[in-house]
């Protein structure tokens, strides 16, 4: 029963549309109903880019963004003197099919880190998996044709039984599936350990808090963290992270 009362809090977190971005917009693009929405504006910077594709959950909803978990990244990365911009590309309400129909203007800029957090929208509105996983698929291609070099990462999710136990299953299928067929990185459950947790969500009991953010911000950083250090002074870069997560 709990379980269930859990999976409802996550229900209503992900069917709710909107979220307000505190930084500064360049751009004006129409989303797949026509609607007009902001993108994040393009950065120039020396270091590498790490960029996060996703719906609300990357947005932040109902947050300032600096409390969301891209920005907490950013802080992780800055604390390590690690020399990486996190560009936050999150859109409330997010489908695969929207965030494919607009991924090839955001590849505009070079990316070294993709981090991909899409399809629980889909899985709400009982978007056939197979659709869902193409456009996925499709999206996974087109970052590896602009450049072989960017590391992906797939944000795996899962979603109640309310379009059957069935079609539950294969939706938390797709990701690991996905993940294997193309060797790219899997973040196996984002929400692992936020999702319908009263504490750990505002007022409304059904989105993130700022320290739900922070479990998150983890969740993602255990997978990433092994890619950004890669040949560095392992000792230095594990007490430092040890320092940062205790603050």
């Amino acid at each position: 029963m709990l379980k269930v009362l859990k999976f409802r809090y996550f229900l209503c977190a992900l069917l709710i549309i909107g979220c307000k971005e505190n930084v500064e917009k360049k751009k004006v693009e129409p989303n797949e109903n026509g609607t007009k929405v902001t993108e994040q504006e393009t950065l120039e910077t020396d270091g590498k880019v790490i960029l996060f594709y996703g719906n609300s959950l990357t947005a932040a909803y109902g947050l300032d963004t600096e409390q969301g978990f891209p920005q907490r990244i950013q802080e992780r990365l800055d604390s390590l003197d690690l020399h990486y911009k996190v560009i936050n590309s999150g859109l409330s309400g997010e489908t695969t099919s929207g965030g494919l129909n607009r991924l090839d203007w955001v590849l505009n800029q070079p990316v070294d880190i993709f981090v991909l957090e899409l399809g629980a929208n889909d899985g709400l509105r009982g978007i056939p998996i197979t659709e869902s996983m193409n456009n996925l698929q499709t999206m996974i291609n087109m970052v590896k044709d602009r450049n072989p070099e960017t590391r992906i990462i797939l944000a795996g999710m899962q979603i109640p039984p309310n379009m059957g136990a069935d079609y539950a299953t294969q939706f938390k299928q797709m990701y690991p599936a996905l993940a294997e067929s193309n060797n790219i990185y899997l973040i196996p459950f984002l929400l692992e350990g936020v999702a319908g947790i009263p504490e750990l969500n505002l007022e409304d009991g059904i989105h993130p808090t700022a320290e739900g953010q922070k479990i998150v911000a983890e969740n993602v950083w255990e997978i990433l963290k092994p890619i950004v250090t890669t040949g560095l002074e392992n000792s230095e870069i594990l007490e430092s992270d040890k320092n940062t997560m205790n603050n």
